[in-house]
């Protein structure tokens, strides 16, 4: 890894600077690197990233993601997916119920002739993996470095890395988080929505499975009065089979079940879902994120654009934010290769505000679905209940209406 803590005031020319390693940041770093390969001209990419891949990384911490089959796609399409695919539990069914009511569906991945509809991985596994294709990549790492201040400039900014280090980009990529750095750095707008929930996130071991249900195979998506439950299939441990838990709850009840007693947690965890997944048996350390919606109105700005969750964040009831971030860094590569081929300067204002109209009928669209399904599940009204179920029902009863489910669940726009 190319760690750099030294002062040194000498400025570093490159053709793209990435601020923020996650996800979307080593993702689009580790992409763009390969499309130099073949480009008419090298390019020189920097990749700022605050923290080491540990268990102290907020991006590659102890949860676990689902990657949507259409994510998979572009992740091997990308070279990707082929290092991490170790690393992923298949997710072949999905079960969706209305806690209290009447309505349930399934999705099964064999109706629409695949193996899978996506699958799990833990983010802490992943990080290491990204981190050593960059170690090996023609990317300039700088980590642990933290972006201190921006300078703009017409030709190029000027990033001041808390190293002392001076790093001038022709286009700058955000892909910093929530807490975007580089967004506050030009004070730009970003639109915020609290649900007023957190999510209690931590791994779940259970015991005396029902027969139809293997666990590897099947993830759940329960809606109950305070907000979605999901449950995603996970790499047995010493042969016991566990999920991945996401149990959004008011901020109050998310506190209490945050602290409370193990055996008193697991209860109330199996009185929220039910038996469907078997006997809660045993729990991880619990950890709780707020819940809230936020999303860039224009993720673009002069020589810079933004991806992932600097540009959306989303409340993660369908399991779509990585995989609307992906799709954020694909569309970008494509700007960008079709920038590189024309010979055009690649953070130009033709090539941010292509970005631009490549993403807004994605992003809206996602984002107002997002919304509508928290606001629609999380409410006991009954008109709206009724309807959701009836909905719910309507699915399994003319398995065609599924389809349009399933494209949005694996990811495809």
């Amino acid at each position: 890894m190319t760690a750099t803590n030294h002062m040194d005031t000498s400025v570093q020319h490159v053709d793209i600077a990435i601020v923020g390693g996650a996800m979307a940041g080593a993702t689009l770093a580790l992409a763009l690197a390969r499309l130099s390969l073949s480009a008419a001209r090298p390019l020189s990419i920097a990749l700022i990233e605050a923290h080491l891949p540990d268990k102290q990384h907020p991006g590659f911490d102890a949860r676990s993601i689902a990657i949507a089959h259409g994510s998979i796609f572009e992740l091997s399409r990308l070279g990707l997916w082929q290092k991490l695919a170790h690393l992923g539990t298949a997710i072949e069914n999905i079960h969706v119920s209305d806690r209290g009511h009447f309505g349930m569906t399934e999705l099964n991945a064999a109706q629409f002739h695949l193996d899978a509809l996506g699958q799990v991985v833990e983010l802490e596994r992943v990080g290491q993996v990204l981190f050593n294709e960059l170690n090996k990549s023609s990317v300039k790492l700088y980590c642990p470095a933290k972006l201190a201040q921006v300078e703009p400039a017409v030709e190029g900014h000027t990033l001041v890395l808390d190293t002392g280090e001076r790093i001038q980009a022709k286009l700058v990529v955000a892909a910093d988080g929530l807490q975007s750095k580089v967004r506050s750095s030009f004070n730009l707008p970003v639109t915020q929505v609290a649900f007023e929930q957190t999510a209690i996130i931590a791994n779940i071991q259970t015991a005396d499975l029902p027969t139809n249900r293997p666990h590897k195979h099947w993830a759940y998506e329960r809606f109950t009065q305070t907000g979605p439950l999901a449950l995603l299939p996970m790499a047995d441990s010493q042969g016991q089979p566990r999920f991945s838990l996401v149990w959004a709850l008011d901020d109050v009840r998310a506190k209490q079940m945050q602290d409370a007693p193990k055996a008193e947690f697991l209860a109330a965890l199996q009185q929220a879902f039910g038996y469907r997944a078997g006997t809660f048996i045993d729990v991880s350390a619990r950890h709780a994120y707020p819940l809230n919606l936020s999303y860039m109105p224009r993720p673009i700005h002069h020589r810079c654009v933004f991806i992932g969750n600097a540009a959306q964040t989303l409340h993660p009831i369908a399991g779509q934010g990585f995989n609307l971030g992906l799709r954020d860094v694909v569309s970008l590569l494509e700007v960008i290769q079709t920038a590189l081929a024309q010979g055009e300067d690649i953070g130009s204002a033709a090539v941010t505000h292509a970005y631009l109209n490549a993403r807004e009928h994605d992003r809206n669209s996602t984002i107002r679905n997002i919304e509508f399904l928290v606001r629609g599940f999380s409410n006991q009204y009954w008109p709206m209940a009724l309807g959701r179920n009836l909905g719910l029902r309507l699915l399994s009863w003319f398995p065609p209406l599924k389809t349009p489910v399933a494209q949005k669940a694996m990811g495809w726009k």
